[in-house]
């Protein structure tokens, strides 16, 4: 009975050593234990250096343990922004008066806002261009692109990489990568050239017009309408019914046709290519404008942004473009 109780007392002491209960403070240490897998999965996801996201959770959440991560579950400092449509927490920071924080169900969840606030938004662009190893690169990119604006952030963080070695968290899974590339995503750079004009590889439909390019998005076929096309003069070019290139462009019926738009020959696909998972609206974008854009269907992107009839898209807003955790 003795040794039945000492074996449960040591087996709880090690669930609190590697989890503590609420309350209690994380050490610097214990924390990168705790998040170091997150991070890792997140360099897989998203291409950001582990290093990097387990620095970023010490410093902005003071290993967890700040006010904002305790009440919130905001390991990553990040305000509401006009885009944020999801809890919210206010406190007192540098500005004056209390600043609106997004607020999370779990850390996990930070975790993952602040993966696809790096990687969707064009200031950070530049970042993934960098070697993913290059951790110090990366510090000073975050600070050059507004991240924060303590002077010493940079250096901040490269000491805090650099005493707890977190680059060895790179390095694993860059090694990893080594063997099988597609473990890392493309840069958002790389990705975004995915949706220029790219002549299709197939020459299937120049059969019926030799003249005309035909591009591809998504694997998707396409051309762009000339002075003189019509949806009907282009069903009838390419051999199709024209209720059925509305229905490949998501059109009820037929419109006039601007010099340059995109017409789809085939139908578009249920969701971006892979790695193209989150548009930042710019102004003048709507659904059926990111739907062409991506070669998405948008019956589907509307399902995926839980759509209701009147949404109006604003600049900064995420529609996603793949389904979401």
């Amino acid at each position: 009975m003795y040794m039945r109780r000492l074996f449960s007392l040591l087996a709880v002491s090690a669930y609190i050593a590697a989890f503590p209960v609420y309350g209690q403070n994380l050490s610097r240490e214990e924390y990168i234990m705790k998040y170091r897998e997150t991070a890792m999965e997140a360099m897989r996801t998203h291409g950001i250096p582990a290093s990097i996201t387990l620095a970023q959770g010490c410093l902005e959440s003071g290993n967890g343990n700040s006010d904002l991560a305790v009440k919130a579950n905001n390991h990553f400092g990040i305000k509401c922004h006009n885009d944020w449509k999801g809890q919210t927490y206010y406190k007192k920071d540098d500005d004056p008066g209390k600043s609106c924080f997004r607020k999370y169900r779990n850390p996990e969840e930070s975790f993952k806002d602040h993966s696809d606030f790096l990687r969707y938004r064009d200031r950070y662009a530049f970042l993934f261009d960098l070697d993913i190893t290059d951790y110090k690169g990366w510090c000073y990119g975050l600070k050059k692109a507004g991240y924060a604006t303590d002077p010493q952030y940079a250096a901040n963080l490269i000491r805090i990489i650099e005493d707890y070695k977190l680059y060895r968290y790179d390095q694993e899974v860059f090694s990893k990568a080594g063997k099988n590339p597609r473990i890392l995503p493309p840069s958002p750079n790389e990705l975004m050239r995915l949706t220029e004009l790219k002549p299709a590889a197939k020459s299937y439909f120049y059969r019926y017009s030799p003249d005309r390019t035909v591009y591809t998005c998504n694997g998707v076929p396409y051309i762009l309408a000339g002075d003189m096309d019509t949806y009907e003069s282009i069903a009838e070019e390419y051999n199709l019914f024209t209720k059925e290139l509305l229905r490949y462009n998501d059109l009820k019926k037929s419109k006039d046709l601007v010099p340059g738009t995109v017409v789809y020959l085939q139908n578009k696909k249920g969701r971006a290519h892979r790695h193209l998972e989150i548009h930042i609206v710019k102004e003048g974008d709507t659904y059926y404008s990111i739907a062409q854009k991506y070669g998405v269907r948008l019956k589907r992107l509307y399902k995926y942004n839980g759509y209701k009839d009147g949404d109006i898209l604003h600049a900064g807003d995420e529609v996603f473009l793949r389904r979401h955790r």
